[in-house]
């Protein structure tokens, strides 16, 4: 199935969904479809002085909430079709999390892996001037992220353009998030995502009624897990995963092949490995997979693909032998292979889920953002102080002194990351409660499912308190 098949898989679940909904069908159409889309060609000069006209796409699903919120992707391979139905599953993302946002989604028809700085700086700066021409970017309108192919590089400029055109805006820094810390950002947001989906995954393997029927205990730790991808959400997934869950990573797949070792890989061994090789294969002690799809379907406890959509399909979805497919990613497993799992039993974590940790702590930069104001600033030294003042109080009671060296760690006013993390796990557990709850109590087929539902009912309610139907 192709790439531009994801739009279809989008619509095929939401449809499922809404069978199990009493909304009135005119809302359901509305929380459907997609608001507004921008497609723009524009000319961009090459470094050698040649021109090329670049395609590029901005969707916006949903202004049930604004701004409209979702990342920008650069790919050879990205279609209006793609970028419509990211778009979506962003208003349902942010929906079933909790996060007061539309979802939006933009795409730039280039391959960065092939392109020089430059000509990708120039390429950014227009897309965002494009984007400003139509009131398509704004603190109060769309605030566009990373997503495959971007990182903090291109969010830097498109938050220096964004600044230099909009001069007297006092918030501009609040266009866009997935910032370096120097320009605004957020400790945390780089990770964000990876570590969603450990709380995600973390939070499913609780529920022992749940883990019973797989023939797993609770808990991540001694889980074999096989990771596609290694890119920001698949490491960081895999790293958390590893070193604070201890499960056991059997399986990394990326682009060149895979690797596996039945005893474990060390997945910063296996990072460091490639920055210096520029493959994973022929790492130390591990067997190598030239075709990486064949260790896709190699036996683990969980599987986490972190890379691309449609990685699982009926062509091979009768082949995974995992008993947990976690979707690190959006959207690798289509409706076809979803079928095939569901089918064989296999316990679908949807993405829609397990992969808004990165939309969460956006939430969270937006905010510092409009406050102007960090959040250790505004209440670390005060906790500093009320601990101390705990501390010297149980001393008093119980006539002796802590160790000195304990004393820092008791008496520690948290810092931004720390407040950035704890609310990032907290949103994580309470959404997937959330979900679980409705998967059982209303006795919906799965997860995703449920999900779905949650986020369609949600919006609907949202659209009918703002008032936007008279």
């Amino acid at each position: 199935m192709s790439r531009g098949s994801f739009f279809e898989s989008v619509s095929h679940y939401f449809n499922r969904a809404a069978a199990f909904s009493d909304v009135d069908k005119g809302l359901i159409d509305q929380v459907r479809c997609c608001n507004s889309t921008y497609r723009m060609r524009f000319p961009v000069k090459r470094d050698d002085g040649s021109i090329v006209v670049v395609e590029a796409f901005r969707a916006e699903h949903s202004h049930h909430r604004l701004p409209t919120k979702g990342g920008i992707r650069f790919s050879p391979d990205v279609t209006i079709d793609e970028t419509i139905a990211l778009a979506a599953l962003m208003t349902y993302k942010c929906a079933l999390v909790g996060v007061p946002f539309g979802g939006a989604k933009g795409g730039v028809c280039i391959d960065p892996r092939t392109e020089s700085e430059g000509f990708l700086e120039r390429v950014t700066r227009r897309y965002t001037a494009e984007l400003i021409r139509k009131n398509f970017i704004g603190p109060d309108i769309d605030v566009p992220a990373p997503d495959y192919g971007t990182g903090e590089r291109e969010m830097a400029w498109i938050a220096d353009t964004y600044k230099n055109l909009k001069i007297n805006s006092a918030d501009t820094y609040a266009c866009v998030t997935g910032k370096p810390i120097s320009m605004h950002g957020i400790p945390g947001r780089r990770q964000a995502t990876g570590l969603g989906v450990y709380y995600g995954i973390r939070a499913c393997l609780e529920h022992q009624e749940d883990m019973q029927p797989l023939g797993l205990t609770t808990g991540v730790a001694g889980k074999r897990i096989i990771v596609q991808g290694l890119g920001n959400v698949g490491y960081y997934a895999a790293w958390y995963l590893q070193n604070e869950g201890q499960a056991i990573i059997t399986g990394i797949i990326e682009r060149e092949g895979g690797i596996y070792n039945t005893n474990g890989l060390n997945v910063d061994a296996v990072f460091n490995h490639r920055k210096a090789e520029g493959t994973i294969l022929n790492f130390p002690g591990a067997q190598n997979f030239t075709n990486g799809m064949e260790l896709l379907e190699h036996e683990c406890d969980i599987l986490v693909p972190a890379a691309l959509e449609n990685q699982i399909t009926s062509e091979n979805g009768a082949r995974i032998q995992a008993k947990i497919v976690a979707e690190a990613a959006n959207g690798p497993v289509d409706f076809e292979g979803e079928a095939i799992l569901s089918e064989r039993g296999i316990l679908m974590i949807p993405d829609m889920y397990l992969n808004a940790g990165g939309v969460t702590v956006s939430y969270f930069e937006w905010l510092k953002n409009r406050a102007g104001v960090s959040f250790d600033r505004m209440l670390s030294r005060h906790e500093e102080l009320v601990k101390r003042e705990l501390v010297e109080a149980v001393e008093q009671l119980i006539g002796a002194k802590f160790p000195g060296d304990q004393l820092p760690r008791l008496i520690h006013g948290p810092s931004e990351e720390e407040i950035v993390i704890a609310a990032l796990e907290q949103s994580m557990t309470k959404a997937y409660n959330s979900l679980h709850r409705v998967w059982k109590e209303r006795k919906l087929p799965d997860l995703r499912t449920a999900g779905f539902l949650l986020a369609l009912e949600r919006v609907a309610e949202s659209y009918r308190h703002h008032g936007i139907f008279p």
